[in-house]
């Protein structure tokens, strides 16, 4: 049975929003927590991005939900081993249910440490060496690595993980399905594609898939509509643009060629519960395991009453 989650989004809300939220998540009847993880927002309008290891470590002092990285880039911005010990701090600080979710990273968010931003071939290569190094450092020994990308030198986490640390692997397209299933202990994408979890399926993959969206509760459709494309347009744009345009004042030039139809368009607007059901419904009707749910624009407080009184029982049902 597909389990809903609450996705807390640190591209448009500041710290202590993003823990009320958490707070309100677990009262309303949610049972898990996404994070995601930006140096830079997507735009300035949504003018945010505080740095989410801070943010889960606070989260572990508020709330029991499990918390999962929606996803964090572990190869340019921080090295590998910066990251599994950041992990590892997470999976003790919420008593084993952290788990870290992966990806090949934006432009976006990468470029800012200075280097080219690699092709995807080789994103995808540095990837793959920096799981195994944090796997290797998870097992809590000492670890030696000289690789293609990185070095490891006598490294060993002293607090190590919790348990079992599951890394979880985004993918947008069939190849990066199979990157999940040959790296990952799951899957993690934003579209309710069966495709998509067929491919990973069919590659070997037998972990869970987890998928990440959002909604615009406001008082009347046609507002959130207008609230998304201010905030969200970027979701929007086509192909590679999300992972290879370098600042945000760079999407806010593309974003000027969506239109304010593709926002109404992607569902979930208004405070219609029936337009939030027919947005996630979808996502369990491919076979997903776990689907996370953010905000969009404020009205916080009635997003969460609406999906505790309306939204999470019917699908429950």
């Amino acid at each position: 049975m597909t389990e809903y989650g609450y996705f807390l989004s640190c591209e448009e809300y500041t710290p202590a929003e993003l823990l009320e939220q958490a707070r309100l998540a677990e009262r309303s009847g949610f049972t898990r927590l996404a994070i995601s993880d930006h140096f830079h927002p997507w735009t300035d309008e949504q003018g945010n991005s505080p740095f989410v290891w801070s943010m889960i470590g606070a989260l572990s002092q508020v709330c029991e939900l499990p918390v999962t990285t929606l996803v964090t880039c572990p190869t340019v911005r921080l090295h590998p081993v910066i990251t599994a010990q950041a992990a590892a701090t997470s999976s003790v600080l919420t008593g084993g249910r952290f788990r870290l979710g992966v990806g090949t990273g934006e432009a976006l968010n990468e470029h800012v440490v200075g280097g080219a931003w690699p092709s995807f071939a080789e994103r995808a290569e540095m990837l793959a060496e920096a799981v195994r190094v944090m796997r290797a450092l998870f097992a809590g020994g000492t670890v030696n690595h000289r690789g293609r990308h990185y070095t490891v030198d006598h490294a060993r986490l002293y607090t190590a993980p919790e348990g079992e640390l599951p890394v979880y692997v985004s993918a947008f397209g069939p190849r990066a399905a199979r990157l999940a299933a040959d790296l990952g202990d799951g899957l993690v994408t934003t579209a309710p594609d069966p495709e998509l979890l067929r491919a990973y399926r069919e590659a070997g993959g037998t972990g869970p898939t987890l998928a990440g969206t959002k909604a615009c509760w406001a008082p009347d459709e046609q507002r959130a509509a207008a609230t998304r494309h201010r905030l969200w347009a970027s979701e929007s744009l086509p192909g590679e643009l999300n992972q290879l345009l370098p600042t945000p004042r760079h999407f806010e030039q593309a974003i000027e060629l969506v239109p304010e139809s593709a926002a109404a368009e992607a569902g979930g607007n208004g405070p219609d519960p029936q337009a939030h059901l027919a947005l996630l419904r979808p996502y369990a009707e491919a076979g997903f395991d776990e689907v996370y749910v953010g905000q969009i624009g404020g009205h916080v407080e009635e997003f969460f009453a609406c999906y505790r009184d309306h939204v999470l029982p019917e699908l429950a049902g």
